[in-house]
């Protein structure tokens, strides 16, 4: 049975509930495949219908965090490089991995730095989202930084990177366009913009 409410609150009582909600029950649970940055795991599972099966989930041991810095001109800067797992270049925010022992706002400016050079003294955490929720538990965060100063980045050895600077009527040009396909660098930038035009 689908259910939907009209009551503009109905996402809280939904998030409250979400043990009691859950229609699937484990019976064992096993690790497939571990690395540093991510753990699979095979559950043998109850499905919603009563049948035994299996549910395959990534679970990822970093926060994902992107950044959107922009000047008092509203530019921002995007970073370009080449991604493995999809064997394709890619433009997006300045992103990387945050550590569950080190805060997301110390890994956002750590990341900010990194890979741009830029420091910021005023952030705003903007979004919170979940990707490819179906097979990861993934969670992801974007941070506004403003009050800019740049200066060297200090790329990671495994990081080729570009960076671009760029009015931001350009990159949400470059979303809506598909030039911009990274989920996390779309969710941020569409946020960001619908809340610079309310």
């Amino acid at each position: 049975m689908n259910i939907i409410f009209s009551n503009p609150l109905w996402y809280h009582y939904v998030c409250n509930m979400n043990h009691e909600l859950n229609p699937w029950k484990v019976r064992e649970s096993k690790v497939i495949y571990d690395n540093p940055w991510i753990t699979l795991i095979e559950d043998q599972v109850i499905n919603p219908a009563g049948n035994p099966g299996i549910y395959g989930k990534v679970q990822f041991k970093n926060r994902a965090v992107g950044i959107i810095p922009m000047d008092h001109h509203q530019n921002i800067w995007l970073v370009g490089q080449f991604r493995y797992a999809l064997n394709e270049y890619s433009w997006e925010i300045p992103m990387g991995g945050v550590p569950h022992k080190e805060s997301l706002l110390e890994g956002a400016q750590r990341e900010l730095k990194e890979e741009t050079g830029l420091e910021a003294t005023q952030w705003t955490e903007i979004l919170k989202l979940h990707t490819s929720n179906c097979v990861t538990d993934e969670i992801g965060f974007v941070y506004l930084a403003e009050d800019l100063t740049q200066g060297s980045p200090e790329f990671d050895e495994t990081e080729a990177l570009e960076i671009r600077k760029l009015p931001f009527t350009e990159a949400i040009e470059l979303v809506i366009d598909g030039a911009i396909t990274d989920a996390i660098s779309i969710a941020g930038i569409l946020k960001l913009a619908a809340q610079l035009k309310a």
